[in-house]
């Protein structure tokens, strides 16, 4: 894949819906998509996605023959992306990332990462890879803790286009990385990083609720939960939280 361009949008009603768009009308990349403002962003599970003014909002749109399932590894690949960004501005220690794809600022949420997909008209699968990070101010009514990286610095935020650069460079490095050497080496970078492993989880899967300790991914990217009785759970899909989070 050759380096993205960048094009920069002042309003729209979500990049990922504009990528899809742009998809379905025959455009390849690959192309980042940024935008000032979304009137109507989306977020992990229909949840809307608030991008206040000074935050980033951008997808990244390109075609891949990969199946599928290993194109939804992609999601982990933008989760060490950001928190590469969030080292470049924020003290490392204090970024860490939940399952599957929450980049962690002190333990609170300080982006969202949304992976959507189909079938190109050109051949192989266009893939839309969103990310919302909160550079100046985290949202004003959010489901769960949020921060933004403002909060943890002294002077000034990135300003969003000098943060998607940064990104830009960042997911192009692990890209390349999951090209050559496959994901095992992504998910081992991701757990080096991983929040709340080792400790008590509670995973809502739907019309499910499972409690147990998270022990880690497995090659696919499935967190695995070891169950009060011993089991072993594999966790593909869902939410869950640690403690408060």
């Amino acid at each position: 894949m050759t380096a993205p361009r960048i094009e920069a949008l002042e309003e729209v009603d979500s990049t990922n819906a504009e990528a899809r768009r742009r998809a379905e009308a025959g455009e390849a990349g690959p192309l980042w998509i940024t935008a000032a403002r979304q009137t109507a962003g989306r977020g992990r599970r229909g949840r809307t996605w608030e991008t206040g003014q000074g935050n980033l909002a951008a997808t990244l749109l390109f075609v891949t023959d990969r199946p599928p399932a290993e194109a939804a590894q992609i999601s982990f690949i933008a989760a060490l992306a950001v928190a590469d960004l969030a080292d470049a501005f924020v003290p490392a220690s204090k970024v860490s990332l939940k399952w599957p794809n929450d980049p962690m600022i002190d333990g609170r949420k300080a982006s969202g990462i949304l992976v959507e997909s189909g079938q190109h008209a050109g051949g192989g699968l266009w893939v839309a890879v969103g990310v919302g990070v909160n550079l100046a101010t985290p949202p004003e009514a959010p489901e769960r803790p949020a921060t933004a990286f403002a909060d943890h610095m002294t002077g000034p935020p990135p300003k969003p286009l000098e943060a998607l650069t940064v990104l830009a460079e960042a997911f192009e490095r692990w890209r390349r990385v999951w090209q050559t050497s496959g994901f095992a080496v992504i998910a081992d970078a991701w757990t080096r990083r991983a929040h709340g492993l080792g400790e008590t989880c509670i995973a809502r899967l739907g019309h499910e609720t499972v409690t147990g300790t998270a022990e880690g991914l497995d090659p696919d990217g499935a967190l695995r939960l070891r169950l009060p009785d011993g089991m072993l759970r594999r966790i593909t899909a869902g939410d869950v939280f640690f403690g408060n989070i």
